[in-house]
């Protein structure tokens, strides 16, 4: 079954706009796992508009806590690897370390490397790996390294992710907007058989495939991409927890996911 990673920027995004601790992420993150998710996802930004550095060191605990020690919750941090420290400049919260040194530290499960520069105001293209795979190649090794499985941000281009073969991945994550803009127009097929066709590369060259981007209830129950490992949502999924509360919206995602 695919497994449903709840993306918390949104969250603390809110929190960010008072000078409060509420609400709290970590708290979010509990509810969602007990709820019945199989992961958190952050992506947390040089200029800290969401997720903050220490969200991430405190998430890091979230997964230990909520099993009692036994099988531990994933943990998914997203980001630009070649973001570098940045001086948060702001009275009580704490600078940005530069994300490789924020996953030395942390060590999740998971980390999807994603070519999002430091004005973007969300992740909008995969890695172009003719340009930047030399360049990922030792950051790959590295992570690794650590102890983490690594995922790349993609385009479903079948002529990029052939690329990916020898680089030391261990998944891509599809960006999936085009797809969501697609079903929501109501001609999605077409654009889903470029999914499949990406997936099924991806898996030849002993890649799993994760996506992301713009799914939601309503145009995830038709995204039949076989073998689907996990998807992240997070800016629909803080959507419909205002709208059905954060328990029953898990629950909906989660069997969304079942149909698949």
């Amino acid at each position: 079954m695919t497994q449903l990673s709840v993306n918390l920027n949104k969250i603390a995004l809110i929190r960010n706009s008072r000078d409060t601790r509420h609400p709290d992420p970590c708290e979010f993150a509990l509810e969602v796992l007990r709820a019945g998710a199989a992961g958190i996802t952050v992506h947390p930004r040089p200029d800290q508009r969401h997720i903050r550095a220490e969200d991430c060191y405190r998430l890091s605990d979230i997964g230990t806590l909520h099993s009692g020690g036994k099988n531990p919750i994933e943990l998914n941090i997203e980001g630009n690897p070649f973001a570098g420290r940045e001086s948060s400049g702001r009275q009580g919260v704490g600078d940005y370390p530069g994300f490789m040194s924020l996953v030395e530290a942390i060590r999740p499960a998971q980390v999807t490397l994603v070519p999002d520069s430091a004005d973007q105001l969300t992740s909008d293209h995969g890695f172009d790996i003719e340009q930047e795979g030399d360049r990922l190649l030792p950051i790959i090794e590295e992570i690794k390294g650590w102890g983490c499985r690594v995922s790349l941000f993609m385009d479903p281009l079948p002529s990029q992710i052939e690329r990916l073969a020898g680089l030391g991945a261990d998944r891509i994550e599809l960006y999936t907007e085009t797809y969501a803009k697609a079903h929501a127009d109501g001609e999605y097929g077409a654009v889903l058989a470029q999914f499949q066709e990406a997936a099924a590369v991806a898996r030849d060259i002993g890649l799993g495939v994760n996506a992301g981007h713009d799914l939601n209830l309503e145009n995830l129950k038709d995204f039949n991409i076989p073998d689907l490992l996990e998807v992240s949502i997070g800016h629909a999924f803080t959507i419909d927890a205002l709208r059905y509360g954060i328990h029953d919206a898990t629950r909906r995602y989660v069997e969304a996911l079942s149909s698949l």
